[in-house]
């Protein structure tokens, strides 16, 4: 039995009627996918849904590229290729996609039933991935920005987020400041809430987790140790 602390929540969305959501942590393992042409339910995974009360037969993960294409989920079972995001309105579908350092985004409509899980690290949100989710949602499903919930995280903060002159350039100063050492602290939570924001979702309906991945050691960080490890979230409707 997988016990309560070994996954973490949105304080903000726990409580959303409707939906489930999780973030797995170090003692569930590892839960980078197979590789392409394997199924992307591996025993971790199992283990994350089984926690979450979910069929990890019905999972469908997707495999991030780092951009801004959101994939429509109708068919339980499947590995989404070349996204950063999808969007379902089918029951009992659980949604994953895999993280160390970049942003989880869930977005969900109660009134209309629909749901997207975003992978925003810094190449996906200066190209707008959260916007396009938020857009996709609207045609797919008739959702409003107005109506919908939003959590945000755990990603790494500000605080540990050193980019160079090259990245910063595609950011505005909002979500920048100068570092020590002459490179730019990027808050990349501030950048995709700021998006949000600017596609209609209300302030108050964006929830953060909190936690940066680089400071926390039961989550996987690129930054603080390169070693291929990935953390998940995993949300469904219900």
């Amino acid at each position: 039995m997988v016990e309560e602390a070994a996954v973490l929540r949105i304080a903000g969305l726990a409580a959303v009627p409707g939906l489930v959501h999780g973030f797995s942590t170090a003692a569930l393992g590892s839960m980078r996918g197979p590789g392409p042409g394997r199924s992307p339910i591996t025993p971790e995974r199992r283990a994350l849904a089984e926690a979450l009360g979910l069929d990890a037969g019905r999972l469908t993960a997707a495999r991030a590229v780092h951009g801004a294409t959101v994939a429509r989920v109708d068919a339980p079972g499947t590995v989404a290729g070349t996204c950063d995001a999808l969007v379902t309105d089918r029951p009992g579908q659980p949604l994953l996609a895999t993280f160390a350092d970049c942003w989880p985004a869930l977005l969900f409509d109660q009134d209309r039933r629909a749901l997207a899980l975003v992978h925003a690290g810094w190449r996906g949100t200066a190209a707008g991935v959260v916007a396009g989710a938020v857009a996709a949602l609207r045609r797919e499903y008739g959702c409003r920005p107005q109506d919908l919930v939003v959590g945000l995280g755990p990603g790494i903060c500000r605080r540990c987020y050193e980019v160079g002159e090259d990245v910063a350039a595609r950011f505005d100063g909002v979500c920048l400041q100068p570092s020590t050492t002459g490179r730019f602290l990027l808050d990349l939570a501030a950048a995709n809430r700021a998006q949000l924001e600017g596609a209609g979702v209300p302030a108050d309906q964006i929830h953060e987790h909190g936690a940066c991945t680089r400071e926390s050691p039961e989550l996987a960080s690129h930054r603080r140790c390169p070693d291929g490890r990935r953390f998940a979230c995993m949300a469904a409707i219900v």
